[in-house]
């Protein structure tokens, strides 16, 4: 927003108490703050609420004479899109809108700015037709750009009829030498790949598939948790694009018939995110699967990971603990990793070395020594861990225990005086010590250093922005109702203690005839009304009951009913809550969260 002269200010505040969303008293006594702050007024005006930004774009746009438009929900067609590079449009936080009259008709976050409107008009060489929107409208808009990516790469490097072109418009058959030497240039393989691997960086895609079928190649990305896809290539297509991510791989090109791994970084808007590589043969071709590891946009509170109530408080005392182990179990990304990290950020501080092993090294944190393993050198979990323990450490974290020998290395940390945290693959928490005899490790070993289970999954969230209340219907009753009889107060006057003790601000009785739940709006940018994951989470303290268990060598069963009877909420049940809570919804916790976790 350009910046308003004093005349135009008191208009705008005039403009807005005259339209019913700021009263008198209210914008004198924001005025003040604003002074005492030594803060721009507009900009506390939006902080504290009584007006949105777009209340206050409207307002500022009214009072300048610049039309006004709300792009909040609006849909713009890609070829409307084409008229504005995507890079000059965020460069200037501009949208094109259409054309009118032979003028490109755009929305302007500083639309009664007339230097930049002239710059901008002066930049793509056409006159403009102005209109002022909100930051959020502009952004909005610009978000769609990211989901044209099909057609955009498809042309780039095909002549439209499924062919592939190389830059002077060549037809290249896949296979060939002349293939081969095209994607070690800046080449339309190149720049597909470039493409893809943006798109799936600005959506926060955790993987991206790359599978050959009989006629086609077809990519799909992991985007919070569930797989979509993004892009449709021709066939002749897989051995070009496979054979460049080999490159920057440093991998073997002429190597078709046995699995290969391997990693390059990449930087995409600013920010540099870590590849990890998975190629196989497969019945058409070669799959290829890259994992992005992006460092950026990740907290590691556990509080904002959506530990609350009774598991927060299990996991912060097992944090004072001087030794034993913390162990955190779920299936590949479920974001163990993550939990990791968010206990070392709990407890680092200068007086206590903290060692990692970890393969990969997901996350660079100042004061902790991180060592990423090489199998190929020699560098294993187990000698790793070996190595780590002559290194003085106060904590290890084991990046995850994969076989006996790692495990066996890890139990003897515990017990000599270190704090191990680390992770398995289990379905549950209480899963985690079965699996531990399996790997050979004695009854009484584990008994004496695990204290602190965790096990989790990952649920997407509803954007607080959109989130709408509605009653749920007879079976998402009875399902709250099965779920959490043990957890909800049954009476008005224990409503403030089960909240407390479950870390929420208020919870609903037990039995009533419908509940509030929440659902998101469905959108682009948040398909079926979820964006964003969270986690949910199942944490115990090895008691001297569950040890006795351990002792006698019990199930999963056991443990996990013992763990129950002695307060642990699980993970459908901490779900349930985060339902009611309004954090995500009942078909995306059953989505993930099995009715029985053992």
């Amino acid at each position: 927003m350009s910046v308003l002269s004093d005349a135009t200010r008191s208009q705008v505040e005039e403009e807005l108490v005259t339209d019913g969303l700021l009263t008198l008293d209210k914008l004198h006594e924001l005025k003040n703050k604003a002074a005492q702050d030594k803060q721009p007024f507009f900009s506390l005006l939006v902080q504290e609420g009584p007006v949105t930004n777009e209340d206050l774009t409207k307002a500022i746009a009214s009072v300048t004479k610049v039309p006004y438009v709300n792009l909040q929900d609006a849909r713009i067609q890609e070829d409307v899109l084409a008229l504005l590079p995507q890079e000059i449009a965020e460069r200037y936080m501009a949208v094109p809108l259409g054309e009118m009259q032979h003028r490109l008709v755009v929305a302007m976050l500083d639309a009664d700015n007339v230097q930049a409107v002239d710059f901008l008009s002066n930049k793509i060489g056409r006159p403009l037709k102005v209109y002022s929107a909100s930051e959020e409208s502009i952004r909005q808009v610009l978000r769609q750009y990211e989901q044209n990516i099909d057609k955009r790469v498809i042309n780039d490097f095909t002549d439209g009829q499924g062919t592939m072109v190389d830059e002077q418009g060549a037809t290249v058959q896949a296979g060939s030498s002349e293939a081969i030497k095209t994607i070690v240039q800046d080449s339309p393989i190149s720049k597909a790949l470039s493409a893809t691997l943006e798109y799936a960086a600005k959506n926060r895609a955790s993987d991206i598939h790359i599978e050959p079928l009989e006629k086609e190649l077809k990519i799909r990305a992991r985007i919070d948790g569930v797989m979509r896809e993004i892009l449709k290539l021709p066939k002749s297509t897989e051995a070009p694009l496979v054979s460049r991510i080999k490159i920057l791989a440093d991998l073997k090109i002429d190597e078709h018939r046995i699995p290969q791994d391997g990693q390059f970084t990449v930087k995409v808007a600013g920010k540099d995110i870590d590849l990890r590589i998975a190629i196989s043969p497969v019945v058409w071709g070669e799959q290829v699967v890259i994992r992005l590891l992006d460092k950026s946009g990740t907290t590691l509170k556990l509080e904002n990971m959506g530990y609350t109530g009774r598991a927060l408080r299990t996991i912060r005392k097992g944090l004072t603990r001087p030794n034993g182990m913390i162990l955190t179990s779920g299936p590949t990304g479920s974001g163990k990793s993550t939990s990791l990290y968010a206990l070392i950020n709990e407890i680092k501080n200068d007086s206590i070395n903290i060692v990692t092993l970890e393969d990969p090294v997901e996350y660079k944190m100042d004061g902790v020594n991180q060592i990423q393993v090489h199998p190929d050198v020699g560098l294993t979990f187990a000698t790793g861990l070996r190595s780590i323990l002559r290194q003085d450490p106060d904590v290890v974290m084991v990046g995850e225990i994969r076989d006996k020998e790692t495990a066996q290395l890890a139990v003897q940390a515990a017990l000599t005086g270190h704090l191990v945290f680390s992770t398995l693959h289990t379905n549950s928490a209480a899963g985690i010590l079965p699996r531990l005899l399996d790997m050979g490790i004695e009854p009484f070993l584990i008994a004496s250093t695990v204290h602190t289970v965790i096990g989790q999954r990952l649920v997407r969230r509803i954007p607080e922005e959109s989130r709408q209340e509605y009653q749920s219907d007879k079976p998402e009753t009875e399902a709250i109702q099965s779920t959490l009889a043990r957890l909800l107060p049954r009476t008005a006057e224990d409503v403030a203690k089960a909240a407390e003790d479950l870390g929420y601000e208020s919870l609903p009785l037990v039995n009533q005839n419908a509940y509030t739940l929440y659902k998101g709006v469905d959108s682009p940018e948040a398909p079926g009304g979820l964006r964003g994951r969270m986690g949910l989470y199942e944490v115990f303290e090895v008691s001297e009951q569950i040890q006795d268990l351990i002792l006698k060598q019990a199930t999963s069963t056991e443990i996990q009913k013992m763990a129950q009877a002695q307060g642990m909420v699980t993970m459908r049940e901490d779900g349930y809550l985060k339902a009611l809570a309004g954090y995500t919804s009942l078909a995306e916790v059953n989505r993930v969260a099995a009715i029985d976790s053992a």
